[in-house]
């Protein structure tokens, strides 16, 4: 019975962070959302109704392969609010342009 409770008790749980909706900048002030990249280090925020990313507050947050770019999101108080750094594809030919 014991492992019947903790088996339903666990599917609940695994349940519930697949509903955890991400944070959605249009909402947020231009200050909430820099301080949840910052603070999280590296956070995947809605930007739209259909539309988000992977924000980052440096390279230490990127693949060994990737390098950042700047990033700005929308917010409530500011148009293009610049969030942290979006991490990319560092192109290996690119260094012999």
């Amino acid at each position: 019975m014991r492992t019947i409770v903790a088996v339903v008790l666990l599917a609940l749980s695994a349940g519930n962070a697949f509903a955890q909706r991400r944070p959605m900048t249009p909402a947020l002030t231009c200050g909430q959302a820099r301080s949840l990249v910052g603070g999280y280090g590296a956070i995947v925020l809605g930007t739209g109704r259909y539309t988000y990313d992977r924000y980052v507050a440096s390279q230490a947050f990127c693949e060994i392969n990737e390098t950042i770019e700047p990033a700005w999101v929308p917010t409530r108080d500011v148009a293009q609010c610049p969030v942290g750094y979006r991490c990319v594809d560092q192109n290996f030919w690119d260094f012999w342009d």
